[in-house]
């Protein structure tokens, strides 16, 4: 069950990360974003990474997602079509094409890495949560609410400047 779900996950990571490339809408881009990393965040938990799924949706799917979408939505920017020259994306292709084919043999040529029995009766290190709470709430409590603070002073300094006040030429 466990290796069936980390392929689905894979799949859909691989899914949506395509989409982050080929969309030409950003704001459409900056969801399949969002879908690609909650994708790894799955990946992580099925792995037994809960610390690390956590901060991933926390800090990337959560902040860093959000301020990708107030920016694209301060600059407004349209998917139009831009003209590109036709042989470099041909070169680009073929070389990123070229690459990919050569990952996919060299890991369907080697056959599993071998695991010692020492190497998996090891317990796992770093696993507890207790410890990284105790440290964040406690040593690096003031530096989470001063970063805090500066992301709700940009988010509020983005949505400031992207609304259109009407009547503020006779101010000046």
């Amino acid at each position: 069950m466990g290796e069936l779900t980390f392929n689905l996950l894979a799949w859909f990571t691989l899914l949506s990360a395509a989409g982050v490339v080929i969309n030409r809408n950003a704001v459409n881009a900056a969801l399949c974003l969002l879908l690609c990393l909650t994708g790894v965040a799955g990946l992580f938990v099925v792995l037994e990474a809960y610390l690390l799924a956590f901060v991933l949706l926390l800090v990337y799917a959560g902040a860093v997602v959000a301020l990708f979408l107030f920016i694209v939505m301060l600059l407004d920017t349209s998917g139009a079509p831009r003209s590109l020259p036709r042989r470099l994306p041909l070169v680009a292709r073929v070389l990123a094409g070229g690459l990919v084919a050569s990952g996919v043999l060299s890991f369907s040529a080697r056959a599993r890495l071998p695991v010692s029995e020492a190497v998996a009766a090891a317990p796992g290190v770093g696993g507890a949560l207790k410890p990284y709470a105790y440290q964040l709430f406690t040593t690096y409590l003031l530096p989470v609410q001063v970063l805090g603070f500066l992301l709700l002073a940009a988010m509020i300094g983005v949505i400031v400047l992207s609304k259109k006040f009407e009547g503020l030429e006779d101010v000046k």
